[in-house]
């Protein structure tokens, strides 16, 4: 029994009509996060939070987070022009700084540091793009993890940085012209030329001229009839062809169309209609573009496809029981990055499909980023792993030499601790991969702490990735489960689709029979089993802790997707109706009002201890689900431990400062320390 008496949530008298169901919605006050009573609120639960995680490991798990994050990280280079391009982080950093060089063995210079935008280091980049010759680059900055960007320009020769910043910039690309003058974005209406509440409505390409206005801008494609969709620039890279990518929100079933770069008179072209299959441009040759594509192709395939006759695509790679995750071109070389059961492989093709090997990677892992051109010789390959800190590679495409580039040097013994791959059996007889890193020896005695991650939706593949965060649970004792669930794209379209609208019970499914087999195979008890799970995680760990409250012993709820009913009328929710569905829909309301964590919770039943967390300006999952859930489990019963973090001057996460990130993780691990009765052992 916890001592805290919980802050009061006034209750609304609203019940709302959903096809004939009465729902109640009693804290829906709380959705607008500037009231009065709502800051008060939210402010009283932050206090009585922080109370609880006051613990003595708190400070153990800080510092020891602080020690292990000081080593410097490095992103992958990327050649623009005649210069290479690396991102720098020293150690504590709270963002990482850009840096130039001449050669890869030229001492680098400094291009921007992002943390002299902001004191606090709130002020993220968080997208770049080189023009042709490698002179201008054009990158986005976000503030306080917001998902609105502002576009900057700055001359690379001179170091010069452009009067003019572009806004009204929501996930976009930037295509610059092979003349180097300008580029090609996608950006969203003034706010004062659209009604109230349609500002991420009427996405539309723009034209912009280095050095000039950004009112001076010339209209390049709109499709005002159609306002939900995102439009998506990209030139080829010779610049011969600009392809316009058609979204419904994040529904990858994309549409294309497509003109000739020097006829900009022209109306566009269609190539493939929206909705019947995801495209993806990965280069060309003339006119013969290759595209990687799921077309009647559930794990992926590569084809190519003549303008000159865009019609018919012939197809050079098909992928198998392995699905294709990525594709570019690297001189006259197809590089193809494979699924095998949630890990990657990389394998090489000529530019006709003719298989010319794999490319041997150092452990089971995942290829966290890839550079190539079609004029370089050279490729740089990313790799990271559960115990594999990210290393830069360059991989010579003439002799297949590999050369280690970087390798960060960490404070912590990888070689103490072991990861392994097993397969659980779900509710429906489904295989479902979890990969297990813990310390070497570790015995299963039904005593272990456990954290169970998982995420499973959106073709998100959960591959294998290095997170300092991790480390300091496995110094004392943690084992980490990594749950692949269907809803990703580890096993293609299928797999994907089988976690999805009214499917989406099978991803809830899967992580509950990851946490069963854990039990039953006695590496840990339910007090000792913790889940955790971010944004559509965060609607994970929340519905299983709903429907299996015995099986757990901690939940961290982090900035999640809570009200099922209501999610697409906040910001960018309505993107995610291809995975969700609209209670709106009198067909779709009856599974999505099954499961919504919000409405699924029952009055006096005994819940695991709960930490839910969310930040004051994340614009993508509104605080209000994480605000509304807190309070609805505090009220069926308040003898369970529930807590709510609320993140200021914070967003999604995107951009997050370190110093953000290390307390945040310091309170995590405090929490379950504190639940699970566990002493910090030094």
């Amino acid at each position: 029994m916890h001592p805290f008496i919980y802050p009061n949530a006034r209750i609304q008298d609203l019940v709302e009509d959903f096809h004939g169901t009465p729902v109640a919605d009693p804290y829906r006050w709380l959705e607008d996060p500037a009231s009065p009573e709502s800051r008060a609120w939210t402010d009283a639960q932050n206090t009585l939070t922080q109370k609880y995680l006051d613990h003595p490991s708190r400070s153990a798990f800080h510092g020891r987070m602080m020690e292990l994050w000081n080593y410097a990280r490095y992103t992958l280079p990327q050649k623009a022009g005649n210069r290479y391009f690396f991102w720098k982080n020293d150690g504590l950093q709270n963002q990482p700084v850009l840096y130039m060089q001449d050669s890869l063995e030229a001492e680098p210079v400094m291009v921007i540091d992002p943390n002299t935008f902001s004191r606090e280091g709130t002020v993220a980049v968080m997208s770049l793009e080189f023009s042709k010759d490698g002179r201008y680059m054009a990158y986005s900055t976000a503030t306080k993890g917001s998902d609105w960007q502002e576009i900057h320009i700055r001359d690379l020769e001179t170091g010069q940085k452009f009067f003019e910043v572009l806004q009204h910039v929501k996930f976009s690309g930037i295509a610059w012209s092979p003349d180097n003058k300008g580029f090609y974005y996608n950006r969203y209406p003034d706010s004062d030329t659209v009604a109230p509440g349609e500002e991420t409505y009427y996405n539309h390409v723009c034209w912009h001229e280095v050095g000039t206005d950004q009112s001076d801008d010339l209209l390049v494609y709109e499709h005002p009839e159609q306002k939900d969709w995102s439009l998506y620039p990209q030139l080829t890279e010779d610049g011969q062809y600009l392809f316009i990518s058609l979204h419904s929100g994040t529904d990858r079933r994309n549409g294309l169309i497509w003109r000739r770069e020097a006829d900009r008179n022209a109306a566009f072209q269609p190539l493939r209609p929206l909705g019947e299959a995801a495209w993806r441009l990965i280069a060309n040759q003339g006119t013969h573009c290759y595209f990687q594509t799921d077309a009647d192709a559930p794990t992926g395939k590569v084809v190519i496809i003549d303008l000159e006759a865009p019609a018919q695509d012939k197809t050079l790679i098909r992928a198998g029981d392995e699905a294709i995750a990525f594709a570019l071109r690297a001189a006259d070389t197809l590089v193809v990055g494979y699924l095998h059961h949630a890990h990657h492989i990389l394998k090489r093709f000529d530019l006709q499909g003719q298989y010319l090997g794999e490319i041997s990677l150092p452990a089971m892992g995942a290829v966290n980023d890839l550079f190539g051109k079609p004029h370089l010789d050279e490729l740089f390959i990313g790799f990271s792993s559960f115990l594999f800190p990210a290393r830069s590679y360059r991989y010579d495409l003439a002799t297949g030499a590999m050369t280690l580039l970087r390798a960060p040097e960490i404070a912590f013994d990888t070689e103490a601790y072991e990861t392994t791959q097993v397969f659980v059996t779900s509710k429906d007889g489904t295989e479902v991969p979890m990969f297990l890193t813990m310390r070497k020896g570790l015995q299963p005695d039904g005593n272990n702490p456990v954290m169970m991650y998982g995420y499973g939706g959106f073709r998100n593949a959960l591959t294998p990735h290095f997170s300092v965060s991790l480390l300091p649970w496995l110094e004392q004792g943690g084992i980490y489960a990594h749950v692949n669930l269907r809803g990703g794209s580890e096993y293609g379209t299928e797999w994907y689709q089988a976690g999805t609208l009214e499917r989406k019970q099978n991803v809830f499914d899967d992580f509950i029979a990851a946490g069963e087999w854990l039990v039953a195979q006695q590496w840990t008890q339910p007090r000792y089993l913790a889940i955790r799970g971010g944004s559509n995680g965060g609607l994970l760990v929340a519905a299983c802790m709903v429907q299996r409250p015995d099986l757990f012993g901690a939940v961290l709820c982090q900035v999640p997707v809570i009200d099922m009913l209501r999610y697409h009328r906040f910001t960018i929710g309505r993107y995610w109706i291809s995975d969700y569905g609209n209670a709106e829909n009198p067909d779709q309301f009856p599974y999505m009002y099954a499961y919504s964590p919000l409405h699924n919770v029952k009055a006096g039943a005994a819940y695991p201890p709960v930490l839910i967390t969310t930040a004051d300006h994340d614009d993508r999952v509104v605080p209000a689900h994480a605000k509304k859930f807190a309070a609805t489990l505090q009220a069926a019963n308040p003898q369970n431990l529930t807590l709510l973090r609320v993140e200021t001057a914070a967003g999604h996460g995107a951009g997050k400062p370190l110093a953000k990130v290390t307390e945040e993780y310091a309170d995590l691990y405090a929490f379950l320390f504190h639940v699970m009765e566990r002493a910090y052992q030094a």
